[in-house]
């Protein structure tokens, strides 16, 4: 069988993968964009895309519950979750072809659609959709091939049709009873989504809290707004069966803080994590260093063990978001066509969880400050006391700011608010261009705006 070479060969077209190939392509590289299921990736498919389309329509049926006490009385909503899933695909199907039209439009990039695996350091054998095989070499190789939900060895879990991120987003029904294994960010967003849109839900967490990465009291914010929903959790929560008697029907043993409990729902869904999507590529016949968690191993400039191949994405080790794996592109491309010699060291990593009212995170939290030895001043404002939040009756959450004590400069946000992820982008600009909070404190801001709410924020510092 014949070799095929390339300037670059490309494995996954996700958020990293498709624009490189492009990039690259336009620079005159013969490159080949390798990619098992769909151009697009995680984000596009079955990711930030379809889930945000999906919780704008939960908010919507928050909204018109909830609207009486604006003095607008609406009827109870009805949901057409045919019609939700369908608008859903349909934004979906728009972004997969406008992906698939773009990187199939350029003479330099060939797109392969097959199933990569390495024989050798920088070649692949590719197993096409129809079956045939292919051989393929690059001088250069990058990987972006994502990662996949984690399933956990449960007693009596492979008896029981549980749901995945990816697989409850095509459900046609709603959950009389949805159980989710896990409070992380994707087992807190669907659970608030299903509640709204009328399920009954219990997540159970096998930690003490939840969310550990984020600070206690942000934490037990969200914990509150998701309990003010109707969401049931059980924490310090072992399952030690599951079992599914009749269609419908999940059956659930488990000790909450040691004591023996059972739980009968109609679904389940499973969020305990993500896994590099590995099995099939076998970095290893590549020679390729992994992590002890089984990721690619890579250093600063995203290159692993083997020179001239690099890993992006979630992938590799490190913080599993889209826009992480964007700049990842950027980094590599900036290095590869202009010796730019940048590296992923110390870069700012922001990101939002999508519950309402949003998490939006940047920087350092206030435990983690400490840990640090930093000389810190917590700057907290309840949402409550947010003149645009008592407005528009939206007073759940808290703006949250950590600030270095000799310095005044912002070491880190939480912003649990509406358009949290907006307010947190302002102290994003601010930590980038050094401000230090006072300035922030004094500034104009255009009223009435959450973000105005920044000046009052860190007024608290002065006058707590």
């Amino acid at each position: 069988m014949k070799m095929k070479k390339y300037d670059a060969l490309i494995i996954g077209s996700g958020q990293a993968g498709t624009p490189l190939a492009v990039k690259l392509a336009k620079a005159g590289w013969r490159t080949a964009l390798v990619e098992k299921r769909w151009i697009g990736g995680t984000c596009v498919n079955d990711g930030c895309t379809p889930s945000k389309a999906l919780l704008s329509s939960g908010r919507r049926a928050y909204l018109a519950r909830t609207a009486g006490a604006l003095g607008v009385n609406l009827p109870s909503p009805e949901i057409d979750i045919e019609k939700v899933i369908a608008r859903k695909d349909a934004i979906v199907s728009t972004k997969r072809t406008g992906a698939e039209k773009w990187v199939n439009s350029l003479p330099n990039l060939e797109v392969i659609i097959g199933t990569a695996t390495f024989t050798g350091e920088k070649k692949v054998s590719i197993v096409l959709a129809n079956g045939e095989m292919e051989e393929a070499e690059g001088d250069f190789v990058f990987i972006n091939t994502g990662a996949t939900p984690a399933i956990p060895t449960l007693q009596g879990l492979d008896t029981v049709p549980y749901l995945t991120s990816t697989t409850i987003m095509d459900l046609k029904e709603i959950p009389q009873h949805l159980i989710i294994l896990g409070a992380g960010y994707i087992a807190l967003e669907f659970g608030q989504l299903y509640r709204r849109l009328g399920s009954c839900v219990t997540i159970l967490e096998k930690s003490a809290d939840l969310l550990h990465k984020e600070d206690d009291d942000v934490a037990r914010e969200i914990r509150a707004i998701l309990e003010e929903d109707g969401i049931v959790f059980h924490t310090r929560a072992t399952i030690t069966n599951l079992s599914s008697p009749t269609p419908g029907k999940i059956e659930i043993d488990l000790t909450v803080n040691g004591t023996t409990q059972h739980l009968s729902g109609s679904h389940l869904l499973v969020a305990s994590g993500r896994v590099p999507n590995l099995a099939a590529l076998k970095p290893e016949q590549g020679n390729m260093a992994l992590t002890a968690n089984g990721f690619i191993k890579t250093n600063d400039q995203l290159e692993t063990s083997v020179k001239g191949v690099y890993a992006l994405g979630d992938v590799k080790e490190g913080p599993a978001f889209t826009h992480i794996s964007y700049n990842d592109y950027l980094i590599v491309a900036q290095n590869v066509l202009n010796h730019a010699n940048l590296s992923i060291r110390n870069r700012p990593v922001p990101y939002c969880m999508f519950i309402d009212p949003e998490l939006g995170r940047i920087g350092m939290t206030e435990k983690e400050a400490r840990a640090n030895g930093r000389r810190v001043k917590i700057a907290k404002l309840k949402m409550n006391r947010v003149a645009r939040g008592i407005e528009t009756g939206e007073t759940r959450g808290l703006m949250k700011a950590v600030v270095d004590d000799d310095t005044h400069q912002i070491l880190g946000a939480s912003i649990l608010a509406p358009g949290g992820g907006e307010i947190m982008s302002v102290l994003q600009m601010a930590m980038i261009g050094n401000i230090p909070y006072d300035q922030i404190r004094d500034m104009i801001f255009a009223h009435p705006t959450f973000s105005e709410s920044l000046n009052n924020l860190f007024m608290t510092l002065d006058n707590p």
